[in-house]
């Protein structure tokens, strides 16, 4: 079944309040939808979101990589052969990864409406749906205390505490939200490179001997500092997890090789999309290295692609797929759902979401 047609288009999403981390500070998503249709009339969905700071790409960026090369190495092509076209969008250009994971997720979502099935079932199935994580965004820590407790009234018991642009700060905002939520919540502290490796290592030893119960570390020092997250993780007990250090195979690899590294975080905004993020986890799994599947601020069409890849390998055991919830509104009706931090999954073809 040929591939006869390429579309997108912008769409801005309000969120419902600021989402701040110490690279930077949002109140609305920017993002490029896509629709790939087939010669039957079935269309897959996608989208990436723009994230400078991390991807490096801009909302033109990702629609000329799309409109540009990546379009002319899939029209024409048959969607049966998805294996072929997925390898052609990885090497269509380099980078662009935002780019090539919204039209790999619309492609796997016109091959699951096409054959009829979730796209789950396609990625191997599952049977636990995945419980999320909730973000707290970083802030003073008198107003971190008060979101954290209010997410815990929520039924949240797994917190991501935002920190990383002032030492002393942090801990006091950790402190806060200890002391705030007691012994009734996970915490999971992202510096989003917001730290040197010497001071993560003496942040990370104060946490340990006050016995603040820090579950994970999340990207202490900059993305490119491989070196680095080594050095802290074998200087602290806390578990280290690599995010923006990681964006294809090859870097899981070399992350894995060096022994940096105890978990690594999956975003299809980083990895180019399904394809290459089944990889990445995969390549972990071989090492005994466990998986978080997460998000940018993305909207619901590109996290619930996340979600389906979540709920169907069973080296994924961390979730962080709260994006959807920062939205002032859903852009789009369908796709994944929330009971709870519980995330469901539709059991209609493709992505779920309703035409």
């Amino acid at each position: 079944m040929e591939i006869t047609e390429v579309h997108t288009n912008k769409k801005t999403i309000p969120l419902g309040k600021v989402f701040k981390t110490s690279l930077r500070e949002v109140t609305e998503i920017e993002v490029i939808n896509i629709e790939i249709q087939l010669e039957n009339g079935v269309f897959g969905i996608g989208s990436a979101a723009s994230t400078w700071q991390i991807t490096g790409e801009s909302l033109a960026s990702i629609q000329a990589a799309i409109e540009g090369p990546i379009k002319q190495v899939i029209l024409h092509h048959h969607i049966e052969e998805l294996e072929d076209i997925l390898t052609n969008v990885v090497t269509s250009c380099a980078g662009n990864t935002s780019a090539k994971a919204a039209v790999d997720i619309a492609l796997h979502d016109a091959y699951c409406k096409y054959y009829g099935l979730p796209l789950y079932q396609y990625l191997g199935g599952g049977s636990v749906c995945p419980e999320t994580d909730i973000t707290i965004s970083i802030d003073e820590p008198e107003v971190m205390g008060q979101d954290a407790i209010e997410r815990l009234r929520q039924g949240y018991n797994t917190l991501k505490i935002k920190v990383g642009n002032d030492e002393r700060l942090d801990i006091s905002r950790i402190e806060k939200i200890r002391e705030t939520v007691g012994d009734k919540a996970a915490l999971r502290l992202d510096a989003n490179q917001g730290w040197d490796r010497k001071q993560a290592v003496k942040i990370i030893r104060y946490l340990e001997k006050e016995n603040l119960m820090v579950e994970l570390v999340e990207q202490p020092v900059a993305a490119h500092d491989f070196e680095g997250l080594k050095y802290v993780r074998h200087n602290v007990d806390t578990p280290i997890m690599a995010d923006e250090s990681l964006f294809s195979p090859f870097d899981a690899f070399r992350l894995i090789k060096m022994e940096a590294v105890d978990l690594l975080n999956i975003k299809l905004m980083k990895s180019g999309g399904i394809r290459q993020a089944r990889q990445i986890a995969d390549t972990a799994q071989s090492a005994g290295i466990e998986c978080m599947i997460g998000s940018m601020m993305e909207s619901s069409l590109s996290v619930t692609a996340a979600a389906h890849l979540a709920f169907s390998h069973n080296n994924i055991t961390h979730f962080d797929l709260d994006a959807p919830l920062w939205l002032k509104q859903e852009p789009v009706e369908g796709g994944m759902q929330y009971d709870g931090k519980t995330v469901i999954l539709s059991e209609g073809p493709g992505l779920g979401f309703i035409n």
